[in-house]
């Protein structure tokens, strides 16, 4: 079954398309503000604008005509409302234009499921860490649980928002990981609540660091700081739950030192990290379209009338029938 998914949660338009497990092509164009994150509206206009050139994009290098499309998918949430509704619209165009089902997938889920899917995982635990989300999941009885979580803000927003305090326009996960390789530490505050962890107090102290310390050594002492208060919590999930396998996924995943970090505290737990490449750790459609196929081929059915955009919404809401 070849499926087109879309996916618009956020900063991202993409388009993937997907036969089965292999991906055909994974199209996408991201909006960069000049100063400050993102504004809604500013994004959705972006994306909407962008639709067609990247959708034009997965189509010429998948080699797939549009009437060869079995399935079309988007991301239902969560997200930005703005945002979530550009990709609703195109998915219920071209599922009406083809006469082909449509399914609204779970952004987190989606993060979850490319990386299980291409490392065959069958019982991981999952560290997710994106812009909005921080969270330690395992799979139990049809549906994903959060063992633990962030209670303020997610680790990408975290990072983002030292990049911004610092002037950095764009990339600010790429260009601090780099800084922090030229650092030595600095204290920052540490706070992790059993499962659970605050990263508001860090931010703070990082941004105030920042009138009397190098930028680097600011850059070091964060990734150090907050990817130790994760790593933490995700060796206590470990420990509790006895898995072999360490799925880390979602935007921030694609920094070295977190992997590393995941890495060296896993193995003497006899358990293995798996983290796909970058492109699919990011917001990405292939994620959308291969998530789509499980959900379909697991029995999964949405009437166009059901087709929403959904700003809260969690991972543990959906059912893993595959």
């Amino acid at each position: 079954m070849i499926c087109l998914g879309i996916e618009s949660s956020a900063h991202t338009i993409g388009v993937g398309i997907v036969r089965g497990r292999r991906v055909l092509a994974n199209e996408r164009s991201t909006y960069q503000p000049k100063y400050g994150g993102i504004h809604p509206r500013k994004a959705a206009d972006f994306l909407s604008k962008e639709f067609e050139p990247v959708l034009e994009s997965a189509l010429e290098k998948s080699c797939v005509q549009l009437g060869e499309v079995d399935l079309v998918a988007f991301t239902m949430g969560p997200g930005l409302g703005a945002c979530l509704k550009i990709g609703l619209i195109g998915a219920k165009m071209l599922a009406q234009m083809l006469d082909t089902p449509i399914l609204g997938v779970n952004h987190a889920l989606a993060h979850i499921e490319i990386a299980r899917t291409f490392y065959r995982c069958r019982d991981p635990l999952v560290v997710y860490v994106s812009g909005g989300n921080t969270q330690i999941i395992v799979l139990e009885e049809g549906y994903y649980r959060v063992m633990g979580e962030t209670l303020d803000i997610g680790l990408g927003n975290l990072i983002d928002s030292v990049g911004r305090s610092m002037g950095l326009k764009h990339a600010h996960g790429s260009v601090i990981e780099e800084m922090a390789k030229k650092g030595s530490y600095i204290p920052l505050p540490y706070s992790v609540k059993g499962m659970d962890l605050v990263f508001t107090g860090l931010l703070t102290e990082a941004q105030n660091s920042l009138r009397t310390h190098r930028k680097e050594d600011v850059c070091y002492s964060l990734q150090e700081t907050a990817f130790s208060m994760l790593v933490e919590t995700a060796e206590r999930a470990l420990a509790l739950t006895k898995r072999k396998e360490l799925v880390l996924c979602g935007g921030v995943a694609q920094n070295r030192r977190l992997q590393e970090m995941l890495r060296e505290m896993a193995k003497p737990h006899g358990c293995k990290l798996f983290v796909t490449e970058g492109q699919f750790n990011a917001d990405n459609g292939a994620m959308i379209a291969m998530t789509a196929n499980l959900m379909y081929k697991a029995g999964v059915r949405m009437k166009l009338s059901e087709c929403r955009a959904v700003q809260k919404m969690r991972v543990d809401e959906a059912e893993v029938k595959w």
